[in-house]
């Protein structure tokens, strides 16, 4: 009996082997099937190049411009919006540009890759920048020093939204360009770099780029890049949440904009240092304070400057440090503040929230007749712009309600 039940179990064990081996070639074929060969690669003879040997000058730009009709055809076909059929069009100029050089082919690789990538032809896009990277890995094998057939391999991979395959592209021009001692070369190529990391959200090697852009405008005495670069890299180490890299920058563009006398622009910078302060202070609460100052500097710049509602929004992260501190009465004489400075501001939403804030701010005090009054005064706003009518009714209903008991 135990025989026979071993029999069995390696009856159906084969049984379940070969089926898999069976549906496993199945899957195989299937995927051949939904992968074909890149259409780039066919190798059907073509009417345009009946001989296979290599052509006369004539001859070659005989095949330009009957190329070059292939296109206007293919862009014809799509506006008649069969994709299909354009994109068969496309393919077979693409195949045959090869005849007229690498850069012809990949200026037109290039072409045809945007419209692929506008257009959401997914596979389309994929045999292009396959075909893209073998002719850089035949660059890469011959060592070409060939800088203009390395900028237009990497402009389409841009065009193509293929960033880090863009940048192992804009890396060897930068080589290059370094290597002919062409700083105008170096900086452009360098902004190119720097972009597209920033495209893919590369923040530290996008502000390893611009530190380096940086230097350069510095040691060429480029006051105008210098400044453009500082702004960068305030906005990268902001995105890429790195506090102190961006107040060290904020505070350099401070003194910049000091010596200049452009003081309009000191006021969003200390708000910036104030909030990488405040960040900063999460983990080290001593902290606290800088963040504290630079808050009043900016409420201090923005005020002389009549910038409103740049200091409103000082007196706002200052309201909040010190009900954070339970320091209420400074709370509210700086909301007395904020009032006068929304009022300044014409900033009408920002005034009834300054009311509505007071008025909470006295209920922390227990002194709920002051309270009533501030949101008595936020109704009045709200009733005038028609928004949280309905909120301040509700508080001062409930203010009187406790008075009554």
């Amino acid at each position: 009996m135990l025989q026979r039940l071993i029999l069995i179990i390696a009856t159906i064990s084969i049984w379940h082997l070969c089926i898999s081996g069976t549906l496993a070639k199945e899957k195989k074929f299937e995927d051949l099937d939904k992968f074909p060969p890149s259409p780039l690669e066919i190798t059907t003879p073509d009417p345009l190049l009946p001989n296979k040997r290599e052509l006369t000058s004539i001859e070659l730009q005989k095949l330009k411009t009957d190329l070059d009709e292939l296109n206007q055809e293919a862009l014809i076909t799509i506006q008649g919006e069969d994709r299909k059929k354009a994109f068969e069009i496309w393919n077979r100029e693409l195949r045959l540009r090869r005849v007229l050089g690498t850069l012809a082919e990949v200026e037109a690789l290039s072409r045809v890759g945007e419209i692929a990538w506008n257009e959401n032809e997914r596979e389309q896009v994929q045999y292009i920048s396959q075909r893209l990277q073998v002719i850089q890995s035949q660059m890469e094998k011959q060592k070409s020093t060939d800088l203009e057939l390395w900028r237009s391999l990497g402009n389409a991979y841009q065009k193509m939204r293929l960033p880090k395959l863009g940048l192992s592209v804009y890396e060897q021009v930068l080589i290059l360009v370094q290597q002919q001692q062409d700083v105008v070369g170096e900086i452009e190529t360098l902004k190119t770099i720097g972009e597209l990391n920033l495209s893919w959200f590369n923040y530290p090697q996008a502000a390893n780029v611009y530190q380096k852009l940086l230097n350069l405008a510095i040691n060429r005495g480029d006051k105008i890049n210098e400044l453009a670069y500082l702004q960068q890299l305030a906005y990268i180490y902001t995105q890429g949440k790195q506090p102190q890299a961006a107040i060290d920058i904020f505070s350099k563009l401070v003194e910049i904009y000091t010596s200049e006398q452009n003081l309009s622009q000191i006021p969003a910078l200390k708000l910036a240092i104030a909030a990488n302060y405040e960040s900063l202070a999460k983990e080290n609460p001593n902290l606290k304070q800088q963040a504290f100052n630079n808050y009043q500097e900016a409420y201090t710049s923005a005020w002389q400057l009549e910038q409103y509602a740049r200091a409103g929004e000082a007196l706002q992260k200052l309201i909040a440090f010190y009900r954070s501190q339970k320091q209420i009465d400074a709370a509210l004489e700086t909301s007395q503040i904020l009032i006068e400075t929304e009022t300044l501001a014409r900033n009408f939403y920002g005034l009834m929230s300054a009311y509505d804030q007071i008025g909470n701010l006295y209920l922390e005090n227990r002194e709920y007749a002051k309270a009533l009054t501030a949101f008595q005064q936020g109704l009045e706003i709200a009733q005038q712009l028609k928004h949280q009518e309905a909120y301040f009714t509700q508080q001062i209903e409930k203010l009187k309600t406790e008075e009554k008991m």
